[in-house]
């Protein structure tokens, strides 16, 4: 920038000393011009050079305005992962925005008032709110917010051609669009090179940032991982240990609902991306490929969106009782290396299958408590969903997984303790199914 303004100021300059020579030329030609001339010329110099000074002027200014802004548009890329060895925070934090998915609803307020109170750093985790529907209200609420977010607006919001089936569903389909067009913008247009996603009709903790900006370089060292979910399906109040705010898992169920993904990620799933149903269609092991989230024991987000395309499915009975985080979590300064595959399972399948097991009837009956952690033992899909059912847990499966599930186990706190629905220990795998 210094290089520039000097190569203009030199330039003005030039222009100046030049046309000064120029006339001290004439003075001194033979025939030179009377005084009246000469002064005529002097002035038509003098004015031709400050046109040019303020040229000169105009152009330094405009380059220092599209410098100016292309700093504050450009992010600056994300530290290079940490080395394999451990899983530990970033010297020099990574910018991850956060993508707010809105259409209709003025309650988006809700959800920005709290991602704006917490985020620690602007820059850092710039917001951007895309809003399809092209809701007259929705809109003004998001512009009220000025330039502490910006507001990008999917430009087709036109119906979609769906088979007579779908005819009830077409919102699902604008969805899976909207999500196409606002990732690509993130990834393409803005050049990100990770995001966080969330829906307006979430609320987010106080350390909801912190969660992310440690998890984030789990998520580069561990090609095992594909998302980090700040959700946990099964998060009630009376289902998680809100004493262990800090304790994080792996899940092979996709819980979305406030997530991270590389832009790497985002090269694969692009092309293939599905026209309706997008959450479940991550779940399919075709894009799953065996990779896993992580999910923290206490959820970092809550939902208060109980109007949408899915009329309230599941909102009342779980959904509204989701526990959401109040208590901070200094999550840079803690060690993660424990998500890393290998070392996991190698803890925590030790961990869950030295658990005693008991009846289910045991458990509803309080009975058996000196034993501390115990198993709860499944074979087959009915006995799974029996068991879920009767315990509290949402008992839906997505190709085989259950939510928050873990090589068929999930984890959960039963009458005060904690429980591991789990399949037999010579578990091989999901069957698709069993949905």
């Amino acid at each position: 920038m210094l290089k520039k303004s000097s190569l203009v100021l030199w330039g003005a300059a030039l222009f100046v000393a030049w046309n000064g020579l120029l006339l001290l030329f004439l003075w001194s030609r033979p025939g030179a011009p009377d005084g009246s001339r000469l002064t005529a010329e002097l002035l038509r110099l003098a004015q031709d050079a400050e046109a040019e000074l303020q040229l000169q002027r105009d152009l330094l200014l405009q380059i220092q305005r599209l410098s100016q802004l292309r700093r504050k548009e450009t992010p600056k890329p994300p530290p290079p992962p940490p080395p394999p060895a451990a899983v530990t925070a970033s010297a020099e934090p990574p910018v991850l925005p956060v993508l707010v998915l809105a259409c209709d609803r003025s309650t988006v307020r809700r959800c920005l008032d709290k991602l704006l109170r917490y985020r620690p750093s602007a820059r850092r985790f710039p917001v951007i709110v895309s809003q399809d529907c092209g809701h007259a209200e929705t809109a003004r609420v998001i512009a009220s917010y000025g330039d502490a977010v910006a507001h990008i607006r999917q430009p087709d919001l036109s119906d979609i051609a769906v088979p007579p089936e779908h005819k009830k569903f077409q919102g699902y389909y604008k969805i899976a669009r909207h999500y196409r067009w606002a990732l690509g913008q993130v990834f393409r247009t803005f050049r990100y090179r990770a995001a966080i996603v969330v829906e307006d009709d979430l609320e987010v903790a106080p350390d909801f940032f912190e969660y992310f900006q440690a998890a984030f370089p789990l998520l580069r060292a561990d090609p095992s991982l594909w998302c980090v979910s700040a959700w946990n399906d099964n998060g009630k109040e009376q289902m998680v240990d809100v004493g262990q705010a800090e304790l994080l898992y792996r899940t092979d169920f996709f819980p979305g609902l406030g997530w991270l993904l590389l832009a790497e990620l985002w090269d694969e799933l692009e092309p293939k991306w599905p026209r309706a149903f997008w959450d479940d269609w991550m779940r399919q092991p075709e894009q799953r490929r065996d990779r896993s989230c992580v999910r923290p024991e206490v959820s970092r987000t809550m939902t208060f969106g109980r109007k949408g395309v899915s009329h309230g499915q599941f909102f009342d009975q779980y959904l509204k009782f989701i526990k959401l985080n109040d208590r901070f979590v200094p999550f840079t300064q803690l060690d993660l290396s424990y998500l890393k595959k290998e070392e996991y399972e190698r803890s925590f399948l030790r961990r869950v299958y030295a658990a005693p097991e008991v009846r289910v009837e045991e458990l509803q009956g309080n009975r058996r408590r000196d034993l501390g952690a115990v198993r709860l033992q499944y074979r087959g899909r009915d006995a799974f969903k029996a068991f879920a059912k009767a315990l509290g847990l949402m008992d839906d499966l997505k190709s085989g997984v259950p939510r928050a599930g873990y090589r068929g186990i999930v984890s959960f706190v039963y009458r005060g303790r904690r429980v591991y629905l789990a399949p037999p220990s010579d578990w091989t795998g999901y069957d698709p199914s069993w949905s």
